[in-house]
Parts: structure tokens; C-alpha cells; sequence
């Protein structure tokens, strides 16, 4: 057993967007500790993103929390829809799936809306014991 728990680490906001969440997702989408390829893919995700979304007033980082929140279920569930999207890279497959998610279709959000169905369907069993 540890004499200690160890110390959380403080994750620093990402150089662009100056954000944390940013920085969160990017070590999501980090493979075999390769951080600054997982910040090109990202970044370059989000410019393909501004420029598919032009009409939107929003800016690409507004398109990527709100689309985000879409996806993001109520308990932790990791989706993987991205990498099994079809597409030439890394990071048209992650625009793709963003716009998706922004627009409440795609893999992830129906992840999200199966998980939530099951629970719900499940609620009602709750108070057996097995």
C-alpha cells in the first residue's frame, strides 16, 4: 500500500485557445505520448471545421463545446466514432464527427442517446436486489 496519495497533476491550458478543456481532449486524442501530433490533428480539425461551417456565426472552438455537450452523456462513456469514421486523415474524420455532434447526429451522439435509453429502461428494475 502507499504511505500517500499522490499529487494530482495540474494540467496546463492548451497554447491556442488557452483552454483546459482543449488540453483534456487533446490527452484523449493522444496515442503513444505523440502530444504535439494530437494538437496538429486537433487544430487542424477545428480549421476544417471553421471552414465547413462558414454560415454559422460561431467561432470553431463555440462549434467544438457546444457539439461536445451534445455528446457528452450524463455517466462516463468512451467513444472511439472518430477513429472508425471513413476519411484521409485523423483530422477530417474528428471535423466530421465535431459537425456531427454540433448538429445532434452522428456516432457519439447516438452512443449518448442509447446510453441513456438503456438507463432509463433500467430505472424501473432498480429496486431489485439480485
Amino acid at each position: 500500500m502507499r504511505k500517500a496519495k499522490p499529487k494530482k497533476r495540474i494540467l496546463l491550458p492548451d497554447p491556442k485557445y488557452k483552454d483546459i478543456l482543449v488540453t483534456k481532449f487533446v490527452n484523449d486524442l493522444m496515442v503513444s505520448g505523440k502530444k504535439s501530433i494530437a494538437y496538429g490533428i486537433f487544430y487542424d480539425a477545428l480549421d476544417i471545421v471553421e471552414s465547413r461551417t462558414k454560415k454559422i456565426e460561431s467561432s470553431a472552438i463555440d462549434i467544438w463545446k457546444k457539439s461536445l455537450n451534445n455528446i457528452t452523456p450524463a455517466v462516463e462513456v468512451k467513444s472511439k466514432h472518430s477513429r472508425k469514421r471513413s476519411g484521409r486523415s485523423m483530422a477530417e474524420k474528428l471535423a466530421t464527427e465535431i459537425v456531427a455532434a454540433y448538429n445532434s447526429e452522428g456516432g457519439a451522439f447516438k452512443k449518448k442517446e442509447d446510453t441513456h435509453r438503456m438507463a432509463e429502461a433500467n430505472k424501473a428494475f432498480a429496486h431489485f436486489r439480485f
